[in-house]
């Protein structure tokens, strides 16, 4: 009995952190946000940081959308920047 609740809260926790990584943008403001806030002004601009970073969001760190293009440049120097 006491598996199968252990592995029902696995499932549970999973299917939690499907719409997780999906507003990865989102939770990155917060975590931002909360971090920069609470440096600022405490606990209570840990919480106004947190949800201005939540309407805001951040920066989108789990996938990068554009094409990276590398060359060498005219010292020999390999140079690469996202398009």
């Amino acid at each position: 009995m006491r598996s199968m609740l252990k592995a029902a809260m696995l499932v549970l926790t999973l299917a939690a952190a499907v719409p997780v990584v999906a507003q990865a943008g989102t939770l990155e403001g917060v975590a931002i946000g909360a971090g920069t806030g609470a440096i600022v002004a405490g606990p209570p601009g840990a919480v106004v940081g947190g949800v201005i970073g939540g309407v805001v969001g951040g920066p989108n760190i789990v996938r990068h959308s554009g094409h990276r293009h590398c060359w060498i440049n005219d010292n020999g120097y390999r140079r690469c920047s996202w398009r």
